[in-house]
């Protein structure tokens, strides 16, 4: 499917059905598929866990291609808390990424921020923000019961 097909199915969408279409992306290492989630805005920010803020499409865009030469994203949202309202819509949640060892694989854990903007052309992430969490975050988060919505 090209570029301006994902384009296309994004309108009317919601931030769920982005979001959704984001972690596909990124199991799958689909570069096109991903950017497709990404506003047009070249104000878009992007903040890899350590890593610096990136801002624009094209950074973005190169920060993954990077990231996909090394192997897709096995990351798996969990226990997303959602604020949303007309216009914008931030989900929090924990990624549970699975990182392939010679032993087999090892689980880490991510907590990321996902905002999103209706935009002209749909609901469109326009920034996403990963770092690290602290051992008793990521326990409390894997002990607390899902929420779903």
């Amino acid at each position: 499917m090209t570029k301006a097909k994902f384009r296309a199915a994004t309108l009317g969408g919601s931030p769920d059905e982005i979001e959704a279409m984001f972690y596909e992306a990124l199991q799958k290492g689909d570069i096109d598929k991903l950017m497709s989630c990404w506003s047009d805005d070249e104000e878009i920010v992007c903040v890899h866990p350590g890593g610096p803020r990136i801002i624009g499409a094209d950074a973005i865009k190169a920060s993954f291609e990077s990231m996909f030469t090394n192997g897709v994203i096995a990351a798996q949202p969990e226990r997303v808390h959602k604020v949303e309202s007309l216009t914008s819509a931030m989900h929090n949640l924990i990624e549970r990424i699975e990182i392939p060892i010679p032993e087999g694989k090892q689980v880490a854990f991510v907590i990321a921020t996902n905002v999103y903007q209706r935009t002209p052309q749909g609901w469109r992430l326009v920034a996403h923000h990963a770092t690290p969490g602290s051992a008793k975050e990521i326990h409390e988060a894997a002990q607390s019961p899902p929420v779903l919505h």
